[in-house]
């Protein structure tokens, strides 16, 4: 990702006064909406109409900023002209409030297995979005049953996979993984638990075996997007068909999945780039614990860097400037063919039909692979542990301790509903010292605001992990508490909120106002979600949060 240094205070005191105006740089954009393989819906952001004749109005040409009126409550348009200029709305708080509710979904998991709600909202930056994500729950058969380990008796489990997925050059490789990653995984361990379970010397598949089944799954499916799309595009009539084939090749996304069994309460992470999975923990006086279920894995993460030299002895520009060759982050993805194709299959798909010289570093492909790294947490629902999976868009903003801690301060507000829900006097105290309970969720007193988390001296949480304070540099921003707020009653809403400023309205207002492109040099696609474990009876199936889910949002996921 590369980050160009802009002073957002400019942007900031000049979008308090009302509306973009963006001279658009030339790109071009390719549309892939009419292929039937791969579909994506983009949410369109309708701010309401303002009653003023009058709107201020931010002037953003060649990245220097004036102010001006736009004198007209009538739509505001842009012409397609790539040399032609727009004027974009600055948002008042209500519209910032209402584009970033636009995609939130929130369900209850009433089969009283370990899983009581989860979160998810999603904030492009790119047109369309190039984040994804996926959920999916498999009731398991008795042919997959495990004995208890007491009654000695068959006893099914709830499996369930929550995913992210970060794309880059493009949206169609993290639409791919949404349609068919889950189902890879899910294969591969059924077989796994089939194999083990006609083994009359064992009750159920090794922990490793798991982990393996897994890798295994994720490597199949890279191959599939990778390989298998070249030999099914020599088969193709047209170039459009070969594209919609190729497509999910060229550009690339990282993943990552995650896998509970509630039979084990195992809680798996299957990490394949540079997005993160944090656990949050309660300890006894109320305040938090951050335990990170994932490392990044980029051009500049130690083990990656020794890995990859590993791999490729003789060449020192492996890893450049912390990116592979030179030129990608992540490390490990899905698709991006230019790091995996052997040369003479790169000139062959830029003869016949499209795309890029081979990198010019190029010599032993594959650089990148799409393996992840897999852990294993035992999560705790008698505890009321949390685990939350973002894309990299968040963690450019927050620290783990901070996502952790603003995740516990929403609890307080918002107590899920458990036998283990929030409501000690622990808990109490810290609302007492950090919340007001106002509706504008604002902080009262003199004293500095400070989140219910644990934050050793060195936070031990963020080793392996890149540096979160990216954009606080970029926008010029400090790091204290006082700056967060509780707003919102959607979990992951609450995190992009404060992501992009929390209590400073302005700030929050201006990067919503950004667009697309230019938005790029300031935030990323953010995609997050919340899944919080408790102890419940079962009540049902899965049903949607309507008061904490954006209108028409689609049946569970799960």
């Amino acid at each position: 990702m590369y980050i160009r240094q802009f002073s957002v205070v400019a942007v900031v005191a000049s979008v308090a006064s009302g509306v973009w105006y963006f001279r658009a740089p030339p790109y071009h954009i390719r549309d892939y909406s009419n292929n039937p393989t791969i579909p994506i819906d983009i949410p369109s952001f309708n701010p309401s109409v303002v009653d003023s004749s009058t709107r201020g109005s931010l002037i953003v040409e060649n990245d220097q900023f004036s102010v001006d009126e736009l004198t007209s409550p009538g739509p505001i348009t842009k012409s397609p002209n790539a040399s032609a200029s727009s004027q974009h709305a600055m948002l008042s708080p209500e519209e910032a409030t209402q584009k970033l509710r636009q995609s939130e979904e929130s369900y209850e998991v009433l089969r009283g297995r370990g899983v009581l709600r989860y979160d998810l909202v999603q904030l492009p930056s790119n047109n369309p979005i190039e984040d994804d994500h996926a959920e999916k729950l498999i009731e398991t058969s008795l042919s997959l049953a495990v004995p208890n380990t007491i009654t000695h008796t068959p006893e099914t489990s709830d499996w369930m996979f929550w995913s992210v997925f970060d794309g880059h050059g493009g949206w169609t490789t993290s639409a791919k993984l949404r349609h068919v990653l889950t189902s890879f995984v899910a294969r591969e361990i059924s077989a796994t638990y089939r194999a083990a379970l006609a083994n009359p010397s064992l009750t159920s598949p090794s922990p490793a075996s798991i982990d393996e089944a897994i890798k295994r799954a994720f490597v199949k499916c890279d191959h599939e997007i990778v390989h298998e799309s070249v030999v099914k595009a020599q088969k193709a009539n047209t170039k459009s068909a070969a594209a919609a084939l190729l497509s999910p090749a060229l550009s690339g996304s990282c993943a990552l999945l995650s896998f509970y069994d509630s039979r084990s309460k195992d809680f798996r992470v299957a990490c394949t780039g540079d997005s993160r999975a944090v656990l949050g923990r309660r300890n006894p006086n109320g305040t938090w614990i951050a335990q990170p279920l994932s490392e990044d894995q980029t051009g500049g993460t130690p083990s990656e860097i020794v890995r990859l030299r590993a791999e490729h002895p003789n060449e020192p520009n492996v890893v450049a400037r912390g990116r592979i060759l030179g030129n990608l982050e992540p490390s490990r993805a899905f698709g991006d063919a230019h790091y995996k194709w052997a040369r003479d299959v790169q000139e062959m798909v830029k003869t016949q039909w499209f795309g890029r010289s081979p990198v010019a570093l190029l010599k032993t492909p594959p650089y990148v692979t799409a393996e992840p790294v897999v852990t294993t947490t035992n999560v705790k629902p008698e505890k009321g542990d949390f685990v939350v999976l973002a894309t990299d868009g968040l963690w450019e903003m927050l620290t783990n301790e901070e996502v952790v801690g603003l995740v516990g301060k929403w609890l307080e507000a918002n107590p899920v509903s458990s036998k283990t829900a929030i409501t000690t006097s622990n808990t109490a105290s810290w609302t007492q010292s950090f919340f007001d309970g106002g509706s504008d969720g604002g902080f009262k007193g003199k004293a500095a605001a400070v989140l219910p988390v644990d934050r050793p001296q060195v936070e031990k949480s963020q080793e392996g992990q890149r540096s979160n304070t990216i954009r606080r540099t970029q926008w010029g921003i400090g790091a204290g508490d006082e700056r967060f707020v509780v707003e919102d009653s959607n979990a992951a809403t609450h995190l992009v909120r404060n992501a992009l400023g929390g209590k400073d309205r302005d700030m929050v207002c201006g990067l919503l106002a950004l667009p697309s492109p230019f938005s790029r040099r300031y935030r990323d696609d953010l995609t997050v979600e919340v899944i919080f474990f408790g102890e419940a009876d079962a009540a049902g199936d899965v049903k949607t949060n309507t008061d904490t889910s954006a209108p028409g949002t689609a049946k569970p996921k799960l």
